[in-house]
């Protein structure tokens, strides 16, 4: 199985740190594809759409080499992403979909976007110093202790491959004006959540299983960045869903 890793606003492949390498050692028979949005990481160059379903037209266009069926792991606007991904594909094109902290139109936007985040997530928008800049969206997103390692690295990887404010900004607005179609697009599909999430509150997952009765894993405290804080959490929870 060739699985579609994506990421969330601003950040890109390289933001996953060692979980790929995690998800390849705990399912040694599939194959797990990093792929940027447009405006991130190889993309930085481009300018990101403002829409969402125009970004998964761009992110399906990518990955078209690779044949099908496939599965999607997603986190935060890449389940937006993912969501509208299965909801437009052809039959028999995405078999397993996993999303991570993400939300939609279906949630009110107090608790897709948690009040507190709107003001340090502006601010950081146009903070001029990186390094801080970075080491803050860690600190906003992870309920952890951030490494100074690892505040250095997201730095480095922002200095090589920077997304711009105006790309930014269109990923912001993509993301506050998606909202799926009401078709349920696949029988199941895993939501994985943290009540410690300081971003998206995990009633957002909620909404998605209650509409479509689908399967919701939370964790107790962990951050928005839920690769980054419980790894081997979110594999034990693909191992208990995967078999079904």
């Amino acid at each position: 199985m060739d699985w579609i890793l994506l990421r969330g606003l601003t950040r890109e492949r390289a933001h996953w740190g060692s979980f790929p390498l995690k998800l390849q050692e705990a399912f040694p028979g599939h194959r797990f594809h990093m792929v940027d949005l447009p405006g991130t990481g190889v993309h930085y160059r481009e300018d990101s759409p403002a829409a969402v379903a125009s970004i998964r037209e761009k992110v399906r266009e990518r990955v078209s080499h690779i044949p099908g069926p496939l599965s999607i792991l997603a986190l935060s606007m890449g389940g937006m992403v993912a969501l509208d991904w299965a909801q437009n594909a052809a039959e028999g094109e995405i078999q397993d979909l996993v999303l991570i902290n993400t939300s939609s139109g279906f949630s009110p936007p107090w608790q897709r976007m948690r009040p507190g985040a709107w003001p340090r997530i502006l601010r950081l928008l146009g903070r001029r110093e990186l390094f801080d800049r970075e080491r803050d969206i860690l600190r906003l997103t992870s309920n952890r202790e951030v490494p100074l390692s690892l505040a250095k690295q997201w730095y480095s990887i922002q200095r090589q491959r920077p997304v711009s404010t105006g790309n930014a900004l269109n990923q912001l607005a993509a993301a506050a004006r998606f909202t799926p179609a009401p078709k349920r697009p696949l029988p199941d599909a895993l939501l994985i959540a943290s009540r410690g999430d300081r971003i998206v509150h995990w009633r957002c997952s909620a909404v998605l299983e209650e509409r479509w009765q689908w399967t919701l894993r939370l964790h107790p405290d962990a951050g928005h960045d839920l690769p980054l804080d419980e790894p081997d959490w979110i594999i034990q929870q693909m191992r208990n869903w995967l078999p079904r």
